[in-house]
């Protein structure tokens, strides 16, 4: 298997207001339920013009140029149209498919939401709920979307992997989450073959795996694992030499545990760290340091892993470069 080194297409299919807040303008609205709730029948005004340029083929030509060969792709569980009040984007994923195909790259499609939300995070559809685990037609209907995805692009040469669920939430109970991931793969294993990887989320919880799908009829499984080093208080009062640290030594001391059991991607990850405390007293020549410095420990750690997904391509947002793969090669951070 090729070493994967890629980004992640946030905001695009799946809406993150903090990526894209001119979309967001004038609303209430925190996610993309509340989102196609506010508008109702002029949900599609704004959201048409949006999925029509906000990724387009010249952006998939620009990620082959720097040097990438994949993307992972969030798509909502409505992608269909067929759940209210949301509006299906299934001809948009066509489209990206078509065009990796053409730019050269690999597609890992990833299920970024569920039905009753699996994380409680605005990524997951709906800010503060987390009750996918809590109904069987929940899970049912999960299997049954990612079983659709597997069925419509099998046979696709872009198709690298399909990912069955993103962060699913630390308390989601590992015996349910277990169960969806062996119907999952199942149900993709169906109409994919074992060159196509199957890709599950650690659900924050990277070493609690190491007993799991170890059978010989579990082919190309591959565990995912998302490295954030800014939301957690701890992290937040962490210095600069205390981040490089933890980027280049100790992740990678966690991929090789895991590598035993698993291939481990590195499905998500940034330049980002809290500008209040880590950077606060830093000038601009040092904040230029500390990223190009952060971006080569993270590197250096996740080239241990079988590939890796920057979060994200791109933003409108200009208040956030780190989380910006864009800005950070035109600001030198990464090289192209």
């Amino acid at each position: 298997m090729a070493k994967i080194r890629g980004v992640n297409i946030g905001n695009w299919l799946v809406l993150e207001k903090w990526m894209k807040p001119a979309l967001f303008e004038g609303l209430k609205a925190e996610d993309e339920t509340a989102f196609c709730e506010e508008l109702g029948d002029k949900t599609l005004e704004r959201l048409k013009p949006h999925r029509d340029s906000y990724i387009t083929f010249e952006d998939f030509k620009w990620i082959a140029e720097a040097g990438l060969n994949s993307v992972r792709i969030p798509i909502p569980h409505w992608i269909f149209g067929d759940v209210r009040p949301y509006y299906g984007c299934i001809e948009y994923l066509d489209l990206a498919m078509e065009w990796a195909k053409e730019a050269g790259i690999k597609v890992l499609i990833d299920l970024h939401t569920a039905p009753g939300c699996q994380n409680g995070f605005d990524n997951g559809g709906i800010l503060g709920v987390c009750e996918w685990h809590t109904k069987e037609e929940y899970v049912s209907r999960t299997v049954q979307v990612i079983g659709s995805i597997a069925e419509r692009y099998k046979g696709h040469s872009a198709l690298w992997g399909i990912q069955l669920l993103n962060e699913p939430r630390w308390d989601v109970p590992m015996d349910i989450l277990r169960d969806y991931y062996i119907r999952g793969y199942e149900a993709c294993r169906r109409h994919v073959d074992e060159n196509v990887a199957i890709v599950i989320h650690d659900g924050f919880r990277l070493n609690q795996w190491k007993d799991f799908m170890r059978g010989p009829e579990y082919r190309n499984v591959i565990l995912d694992t998302h490295f954030y080093q800014c939301f957690t208080e701890e992290d937040k009062n962490r210095d600069m030499p205390g981040h490089l640290h933890l980027a280049s030594v100790v992740r990678a001391e966690q991929i090789r545990e895991m590598a035993d059991y698993f291939p481990i991607i590195v499905g998500e990850w940034s330049l980002g760290l809290d500008p209040t405390y880590t950077m606060k007293d830093m000038n601009e020549v040092q904040r230029d340091a500390a990223s190009r410095a952060y971006a080569g420990a993270q590197l250096l750690a996740y080239e241990t892993a079988e590939g890796w997904f920057f979060w994200s391509y791109k933003l409108q947002n200009d208040g956030m470069p780190t989380w910006d793969y864009r800005k950070c090669v035109e600001n030198g951070w990464f090289r192209k």
